[in-house]
């Protein structure tokens, strides 16, 4: 997965990554050059008492020090630029991928891994990119020139280098094979600390109200004790790694001055090849060393990638026809016409044989008791999930032909949680209408009964938190009602958008909407009676059914569930 994901992101760098090949090259090679010199200085200059052999080796020495320095720095540099803009272009997939999904998709992963996945889990798949391109890359070349140029040098010593290095990869190999099933252990446990901290901080009032501080405490302990406990496991073998790297590196050294030593005093090695076989042994087991570093990176790289492909391979239910058709010009009706519905995987469905217009210029509320279906109804309208059977028209035309900005610009949806983000009144507002003025959105708030409330908050630049956290439940509802005014669809979608409201701004906030919506069709979700009392039709829900349809007034005299609804909110007001 890492090496497809790779692939099909650093293509665009393919120019940068030649040039970090080329410096990469450059500058280890200098660096394999460096140690011949300097063996050569103290064979025939130190020994010798040459003085202009010195200077004139030494001035190249510096010159190759210094191609290296410039070669080394140049690599650095375009290692992290190409890194850092993958990172980018990862992320940017990523979220253009979760934008697309539907309803089914976001439930399926859940908010808090696709969170991790684009950060934390794109971070670890940066940070191999870089450290390969900065480090690894020059592995093979330094391991491989290391070698020619120890033999070079002295023959008789390579067995040492022959012992050495397969026996360090082994070790290390050993260790990483161990570790990986605990990164992917990581990632997983750091999902479930997201998962609960997410729950807790948007949750935090219901945890204070039931007074359930310390059971929160301890299922976030929970959590994160997994994530300590994988981190301690992969920190220990981890540990191991430097330890047996280092040990084997001084033995080896030991051994060279053991034996390279007893070269010498035979007169089968000279002082000077001695400490230049030295340093390429030491080259080479750095490279072996920088492989480690990278072995002990790329399983956990290995784990994110894959959780990053299966994000992006992950094709939205919510398909866009490869020939979308357009809504033609005029009124916009809605119909349902026996629609279908159920959750993939559960055997029963949760919508049965649904069929009703929804007329430009009229009201159609739909009512039932909760579980019914209703706000499953309003998510096939906008396609924020599709019919299992059936169809849903817009302007005539079904959902699933039309383009999805074709659909979504002739509908206005206020969602039952009605969520705003951080930025402004304004800057909500305009999600609504983007080329809307100042005094349309002035209008739509005065529609909303959102205007007094905003003017006391400081007018359209008011400050709004994320979430809508710092105005009441009640004017997050105005506010994302005042949004979809804004926008002047041709079908208004009121998912129990007036729960949260008293009865007398609700009476006035219809009466509002009833001018600016006179051309639209609008459809109102509600659990209250009083709310869609006056609606031109009403729909009546019961077990995905629809059981009753008609006025208010017929449908006391023919629907039994309606009687029964109206009934209990009758009796709960009495007891009020």
């Amino acid at each position: 997965m890492l090496i497809r994901l790779l692939r099909s992101h650093l293509h665009p760098y393919r120019g940068e990554i030649g040039l970090i090949l080329l410096a990469q090259f450059v500058a280890t090679m200098a660096s394999l050059f460096l140690p011949s010199l300097n063996g050569q200085i103290i064979d025939q200059g130190v020994t010798k008492g040459d003085t202009g052999y010195i200077v004139s080796h030494g001035g190249i020495m510096l010159a190759v020090s210094l191609v290296q320095i410039v070669a080394a720095i140049a690599a650095t540099y375009l290692a992290a630029k190409v890194a850092m803009g993958m990172g980018r272009d990862v992320r940017a997939n990523l979220f253009g991928t979760v934008v697309d999904f539907s309803a089914q998709e976001v439930s399926k992963f859940g908010a808090p891994t696709l969170i991790s996945r684009n950060t934390n889990d794109v971070t670890q798949v940066q940070m191999v990119v870089f450290m390969a391109f900065s480090l690894l890359v020059t592995t093979p070349i330094l391991m491989v020139g290391g070698i020619i140029m120890a033999l070079r040098e002295d023959v008789g010593l390579a067995w040492l280098v022959a012992v050495a290095v397969p026996l360090l990869g082994l070790c290390v190999s050993l260790v990483i094979w161990r570790m990986v099933p605990w990164f992917g252990r990581m990632q997983t446990s750091l999902d479930g600390v997201n998962r609960v901290m997410r729950e807790q901080i948007t949750g935090i009032r219901v945890v204070r109200a039931f007074v359930r501080e310390d059971h929160e405490e301890q299922r976030f302990a929970g959590a994160n004790a997994d994530l300590t406990q994988a981190g301690l496991k992969v920190g220990r073998l981890m540990a191991l790694v430097f330890p047996i790297v280092m040990f084997i590196f001084n033995v080896s050294t030991v051994a060279v001055m053991w034996f390279g030593g007893h070269r010498i005093a035979s007169g089968d090695m000279q002082i000077g090849e001695l400490t230049a076989f030295l340093s390429y042994l030491v080259l080479i087991l750095m490279g072996v060393m920088m492989a480690t570093f990278m072995a002990t990176m790329i399983p956990r790289a290995s784990v994110s990638a894959t959780r990053i492909q299966d994000v992006l391979e992950t094709t939205s239910t919510v398909v866009e026809s490869a020939t979308p058709r357009r809504v033609a010009a005029g009124a916009v009706g809605l119909e349902l016409v026996g629609v279908d519905f159920h959750y993939p995987g559960a055997e029963v469905a949760v919508l049965h044989d649904v069929s009703f217009t929804a007329e430009p210029g009229r009201t159609t509320a739909v009512i039932g008791s909760t579980g019914s279906g209703k706000t499953t109804l309003i998510g096939l309208i906008p396609r924020l999930f599709d019919v299992s059977e059936g169809q849903v028209l817009v302007g005539g035309v079904d959902v699933r032909e039309l383009g999805l900005d074709e659909l979504w610009s002739h509908i206005g949806l206020v969602p039952q949680k009605p969520y705003l983000f951080s930025g402004t009144v304004a800057s909500n507002l305009h999600y609504g209408n983007p080329d809307a003025s100042d005094e349309q959105l002035w209008e739509a708030l005065d529609i909303a009964q959102a205007s007094d409330f905003v003017r006391a908050m400081g007018g359209l630049d008011a400050p709004i938190s994320q979430g809508g956290t710092n105005v009441s439940g009640g004017q997050r509802q105005r506010l994302a009602i005042a949004r979809a005014v804004a926008k002047r669809p041709d079908i208004y979608l009121f998912d129990d958008s007036f729960s949260a409201l008293d009865l007398s701004t609700d009476a006035r906030l219809r009466r509002a909407l009833r001018p600016a919506t006179r051309e639209a069709a609008v459809v109102i979700v509600a659990q209250r009676v009083s709310t869609i009392v006056d609606a031109d039709r009403i729909i009546v829900l019961d077990d995905g059914r629809i059981v009753g349809q008609g006025t208010h007034d017929q449908l006391l005299d023919t629907c039994q569930t309606y009687q029964e609804i109206v009934e209990s909110q009758r009796s709960a007001e009495v007891a009020a």
